[in-house]
């Protein structure tokens, strides 16, 4: 007749001595991973809406500059440069640069004073555009020469 040992189940557990101890590693766990969530949140966050990761100047007759928004007023523009580019088949259009501007001053002397001439522009490009910053991920930041 065979005799089976009496063999316990191990509970991962029972290394500590008490409920009190058990739950401080509960406490850690949870706080060691709810601080990786949000390091990993704020990281995604920096890089989708602070992040520059492109910066240029476009030269072109700047068509209009309105000042628009309900809640966060913005100045939003558009370039056009010289040049065409193809949409689809048998379908042509002009190069043009949709751009949002920070600056107040900026965004006010591109709409009084150079709306219809030629400008030099410099822009910075972000992954996501912010509701306070503009419409577009195309912000001006400086002009850089303007035609007579």
């Amino acid at each position: 007749m065979y005799i089976r040992p009496n063999i316990q189940k191990k509970n991962v557990f029972l290394q500590f001595e008490n409920q009190k101890q058990i739950n401080m590693v509960k406490a850690k766990v949870i706080s060691i991973v709810s601080l990786i969530l949000v390091l990993g949140l704020a990281a995604w966050f920096y890089f989708s809406f602070y992040f520059v990761h492109k910066e240029g100047a476009e030269y072109g007759n700047l068509t209009y500059c309105d000042y628009k928004g309900i809640v966060f007023k913005t100045y939003e523009g558009r370039i056009i440069t010289s040049g065409i580019k193809s949409v689809g088949e048998g379908q042509v259009q002009s190069n043009e640069l949709l751009f949002s501007v920070e600056d107040p001053v900026l965004g006010d002397s591109l709409m009084n004073h150079l709306t219809g001439k030629n400008v030099r522009l410099h822009y910075k490009v972000y992954f996501h555009p912010l509701i306070w910053r503009g419409e577009s991920r195309y912000v001006v930041d400086k002009i850089v020469a303007v035609d007579k």
